[in-house]
């Protein structure tokens, strides 16, 4: 009917209900992977923090003392339309999930002044500084 899965639990168990809903879940991402994809949005904030693809491999300038170079999986692709701003994208949203989680880990923001890689719908609760 109009193009949509229907599903139906086999039992009125509490598993079987469980069940039903992880299922219809999954197949509802599939669904809309398929048709639309799933995009994850990262910014980058700091001095000199940036990020960039070079074929395969998303270049990341930290602050640490070397460039961090993330190799990326099959399947999901990664732009940066600026230097400070990294689109994650691809058909599963497991995986786009999986993938913008390993970058952010790189350098995840910190309270005091928020640098640091964040999800751009991302609130960072800020801390005010030691007092003297």
């Amino acid at each position: 009917e109009d193009g949509k899965v229907v599903l139906a639990p086999t039992e009125t168990t509490k598993q079987a209900r469980i069940n039903w809903g992880l299922s219809r879940a999954m197949i509802s991402n599939i669904l809309t992977g398929v048709s639309e994809g799933f995009t994850k949005k990262l910014d980058i904030n700091g001095v000199g923090y940036k990020a960039a693809v070079n074929g395969k491999v998303l270049n990341l300038s930290l602050g640490y003392s070397h460039e961090v170079n993330y190799a990326i999986p099959e399947g999901i692709t990664v732009v940066t339309p600026k230097p400070t701003e990294i689109h994650v994208s691809g058909i599963d949203r497991q995986k786009v999930g999986q993938v913008a989680a390993e970058i952010r880990e790189y350098r995840g923001p910190e309270p005091y002044k928020g640098k640091g890689v964040k999800y751009s719908d991302e609130r960072i609760f800020r801390k005010e500084g030691k007092k003297k």
